[in-house]
């Protein structure tokens, strides 16, 4: 992203970009919809593929972790790919990749080629967040951000919801071969309005002096650290609630399936809500002349702080199973506070220059999450024969959460980069 030399860019004609802003977020919204229904739907569709392909436990526990090992491993070259090129089409490629990578899993036979697929589906979706937040820094205000990371917010929550709610429902009347095929298919549609409605032109301001960082320069900073923290702990409640939700409603709370899964529904539908709410009140909030670093930071801990108490009081006054779902509901309530403010932060301290390198950075550390949560609640289970301490140490991470938000991210402002080239220019005058 060049300057001219001696000044900063002519900003963008300010009703044109307002005009364009909303159908750009809808769809980024949309494809994080996707994004989520396709990386959850083997897990939806384990109780008949495991039969049909006659996978052991431990092969069904590899290709349910397998979709982390490419998404997590490479969202730090995804983040390079989204500031080094156009992200525009860096995501639009990685979608393509991820949809048809959903669409050939209906035609797999066998535990290796499903294990290729996932992988895939790894790789494609590792670019959505780093785009994501390359896109919102370059092109939207600071008072827009938080509801166009709401709607980003919602896709997440809204994807398991759908899957919950439909995805079984679809496989039990058709199979789980047409619905996967039929799902990657339909996803295609998402691409022509993309490339109508993909954000023009230069984006927002950038001063004249900065230089894109490097990654060990991103490293150096508190509040990179803070921001890996926070999502880390985000995450941890997610793929918590993901993977484990079902098993603690079924089997310790003696729901039914159907039961559970409209608990499981509406809890995420509360997250999408929230999220939306959130996003929209604290871009009003800044406009009234809040500064995004109270903002911000008042919404993501308030979120991981309440959602820890909540989390707690889920197993706390587990014996009465109407406050036990109370109280998870407010933990999902809750978490939308965080997450349609958390890549707001991001954005804005990163800036445009940044935010692809960053973001990737801080989805790698923060998807360890998805590695260690399911794992560990199992082991805690294993081991006590409940859930309550696997709530308890959610709770715990939650906390931590919070903290970090607080005290490690520092003022959400943007960084003023040096570059490699100046940091080396420098050094060398000093010396």
């Amino acid at each position: 992203m060049s300057v001219p030399a001696g000044g900063s860019r002519t900003a963008p004609n300010v009703v044109a970009v307002a005009k364009n802003l909303a159908p750009v977020a809808a769809l980024l919204g949309i494809s994080t919809f996707i994004n989520y229904i396709d990386r959850g739907s083997l897990s939806l569709a384990v109780p008949v593929l495991r039969v049909e392909l006659q996978l052991n436990p431990w092969q069904l526990g590899i290709l349910l972790s397998s979709f982390f090992w490419t998404y997590t491993s490479f969202q730090i070259v995804s983040g390079w790919l989204v500031d080094r090129f156009n992200v525009n089409w860096v995501l639009a490629g990685g979608f393509l990749l991820w949809t048809m990578a959903t669409a050939t899993t209906g035609f797999v036979h066998g535990f290796r080629m499903l294990l290729v697929m996932r992988l895939i589906l790894g790789i494609g979706e590792s670019v959505a967040f780093p785009s994501y937040s390359k896109i919102l820094a370059k092109h939207f205000p600071e008072s827009r951000r938080g509801r166009a990371n709401s709607f980003i917010s919602a896709g997440i929550a809204g994807g398991p919801a759908f899957g919950i709610f439909f995805g079984a429902m679809l496989i039990g009347k058709y199979g789980w071969r047409p619905f996967f095929v039929g799902l990657g298919l339909m996803s295609l549609l998402w691409l022509p309005p993309w490339s109508i409605w993909m954000p023009k032109g230069p984006g927002l301001d950038v001063s004249a002096s900065a230089q894109t960082p490097g990654i060990l320069e991103i490293l150096q900073q508190r509040s990179a650290w803070g921001t890996f923290l926070g999502l880390f702990a985000f995450n941890y409640l997610s793929y918590f609630l993901l993977t484990w939700l079902p098993s603690f409603l079924v089997n310790e709370r003696n729901f039914s399936m159907q039961k559970m899964g409209t608990i499981g529904g509406i809890a995420y539908l509360l997250l999408a809500l929230s999220a939306l709410i959130c996003g929209w009140f604290s871009d009003l909030w800044i406009a009234s002349g809040g500064s995004p670093t109270r903002v911000r930071k008042t919404f993501t801990t308030t979120g991981l702080a309440i959602s820890s108490l909540s989390c707690m009081a889920v197993v706390v006054f587990a014996a009465d199973s109407r406050l036990a779902v109370a109280f998870l509901f407010v933990t999902c309530a809750a978490a939308g506070l965080c997450t349609a403010n958390l890549w707001s932060i991001t954005q804005t301290i990163a800036g445009p220059l940044a935010a692809g390198k960053w973001s990737g950075l801080q989805n790698c550390f923060g998807n360890f999450a998805g590695i260690i949560a399911p794992a560990l609640t199992g082991f805690v289970v294993q081991r006590t024969g409940h859930f309550f301490w696997a709530f308890a140490v959610t709770a715990g991470v939650l906390l931590a959460g919070a903290l970090s938000w607080a005290f490690v991210v520092g003022r959400v402002e943007p960084v003023h980069w040096k570059g490699k080239n100046l940091v080396a220019a420098s050094e060398a005058a000093a010396g």
